[in-house]
């Protein structure tokens, strides 16, 4: 199928899952808008810590299906590091264990307890993608743009905005306003960064009070966190709980007291009970398809629910 620039579908929203939404869409020959109100390395998901792993998100049974179809993408972009920004890096989830993981775990190669030697508190060691926003995000855009797509930058206030015969939604936490639907909310999520010590393993912790210490290795930095805050909307970074996140994973690994810091991210992620990823016909006739509510695990699911989402825009496409 081939069709003119931009006429069949726009897609709103420029995050991880709008991109590769829009991505999938293009590759497939149609005509694809993307609509986002701010640059690509500024939306919520250039601030994620961006480790594959199904992190606060819902429904278990759809996520797995869609975690694993993404993991198979990485796992290919993961050849070309300097390029995609992914690579497989080995690490523990600490206090994790597989009994209690969904059945998408049985998938995941590799996936074993940890020994002590690798964690003394217990967890899950694993090798598995980690992704540089900075570089993956312009790379999904330049592959859109490769495949015919289009990147527009517009604030839109209602769905009804965009004139193609199908829209797709994947305005994250916008979705409060211009779906509207009250039942996305966000959870905050405050990051230090510092230059890399020389660790080269990734880990993440959750204390039983749900306290977190994570730390996700680039080559010339350390992405430290975290903190996931329900219903709290401020953006700017606080000073004492980026105390705090340092202090937390020196405890692990003691070099990271004396690192410096880089800079302070805060972003939040656009949670909902359940992800709705569903098609409905708006009153003329057109194509809606929604592709929101991902929390903390959009970066996890994307090529996933950008396929379900591209199914149920162009079944027959």
């Amino acid at each position: 199928m081939e069709s003119e620039r931009g006429n069949d579908v726009i897609v709103i929203g420029g995050g991880v899952i709008g991109l590769t939404t829009a991505v999938v869409l293009a590759e497939r020959g149609l005509g694809v808008r993307v609509w986002t109100r701010d640059p690509v390395e500024r939306t919520t998901s250039a601030v994620a810590g961006a480790l594959w792993w199904p992190y606060r998100i819902e429904p278990e049974a759809r996520v797995g299906a869609w975690s694993l179809n993404s993991l198979t993408v990485y796992e290919e972009l993961a050849e070309r590091p300097e390029e995609t920004g992914v690579r497989l890096v080995e690490g523990v989830q600490g206090q994790a264990r597989l009994d209690a993981l969904g059945a998408w775990a049985a998938r995941v190669p590799g996936l074993r307890a940890a020994t002590a030697e690798e964690y003394a508190g217990g967890g899950l060691w694993a090798r598995l993608p980690l992704i540089d926003m900075a570089v993956h995000l312009p790379w999904l855009r330049a592959r859109l743009v490769r495949a015919g797509g289009v990147v527009e930058e517009r604030t839109v206030a209602a769905l009804t905005e965009a004139d193609t015969p199908v829209v797709v939604n994947c305005t994250g936490l916008g979705a409060r306003e211009v779906v509207p639907d009250a039942s996305v909310r966000p959870v905050r999520g405050q990051l230090v960064v510092v230059a890399n010590p020389g660790i080269t393993t990734w880990l993440g912790t959750t204390d039983a009070d749900g306290t977190m210490a994570y730390l996700f290795p680039h080559a010339d930095r350390l992405l430290l966190g975290g903190t996931a805050e329900e219903d709290v909307w401020s953006t700017e970074p606080d000073p004492a709980v980026a105390e705090a996140i340092v202090r937390r994973c020196a405890a692990v690994r003691p070099e990271i007291a004396g690192a410096r810091v880089l800079a302070h991210r805060v972003g939040l992620r656009p949670y909902r009970d359940a992800v709705r990823l569903e098609r409905e016909l708006l009153p003329d006739g057109r194509v809606l398809v929604h592709n929101y509510g991902h929390g903390g695990a959009g970066v996890t699911v994307a090529w996933g629910c950008a396929r379900e989402a591209a199914g149920l825009a162009f079944p027959a496409a």
